[in-house]
């Protein structure tokens, strides 16, 4: 669906270091641990992230109508999904604790619950709200969102169907996020704030069945 844009790195052969921390020794990792030959064609470039496409699962972008502004990007396939957005840290600090309890705040205020949980990634936010099937019956819906930290950078990943109620590592959306690389770039960013998401050049706008 889309083409990488060519970045302004060395062409050199794409490795990885061997110093990622803690949880990210598998990934997702920052730029500077990835090497990435001009040219390749393997990652869609999206300005802070870079995702490495996978079969059955589709890629999509979620794009404030008002603005144009991309503000988060989806991989979705049969049986789970994964939403990511990336923000700006400090480079001695981590924002995940104050991001966890402003998704507790905003799930409380909107009905649902939210509970803490410990799991590949650290500490984790299962959330509960109430949704309306399409034949009108109500049920639960769950999904989990976890904060992966890194160089300057968090990486917020909500994960739903399948991957937010049972982990698989190998699982194809848990392998997805594994790939994904953040670029947090030079520019100052306030902590907190989301990192920039560009549309690739030949991105087709696909709009949502009335």
């Amino acid at each position: 669906m889309f083409r990488r844009k060519k970045r302004d790195e060395e062409p050199v052969e794409e490795t990885t270091t061997e110093e990622t921390p803690g949880p990210r020794a598998s990934g997702p990792f920052d730029a500077s641990e990835v090497t990435i030959q001009e040219g390749d064609t393997g990652r869609v470039d999206l300005g802070s992230l870079l995702l490495t496409p996978r079969e059955g699962l589709e890629l999509q972008l979620q794009v404030d109508e008002a603005t144009g502004q991309v503000q988060a990007v989806i991989m979705a396939g049969q049986t789970g999904a994964v939403e990511l957005r990336a923000f700006a840290a400090p480079r001695n600090g981590d924002i995940w604790e104050d991001v966890r309890r402003a998704v507790a705040a905003e799930v409380a205020r909107m009905g649902g619950t939210a509970t803490e949980s410990e799991g590949a990634y650290g500490t984790e936010v299962v959330v509960s709200l109430a949704g309306t099937r399409e034949d009108g019956q109500v049920v639960q819906q769950t999904s989990k969102v976890i904060g992966i930290p890194g160089p300057r950078w968090l990486l917020r990943a909500t994960l739903f169907g399948r991957p937010a109620v049972e982990h698989q590592p190998d699982g194809d959306v848990e392998s997805a996020l594994r790939d994904v690389v953040v670029v947090r770039g030079s520019t100052p960013v306030p902590p907190g704030d989301p990192l920039p998401l560009t549309m690739p050049p030949n991105a087709q706008r696909v709009d949502p069945p009335a």
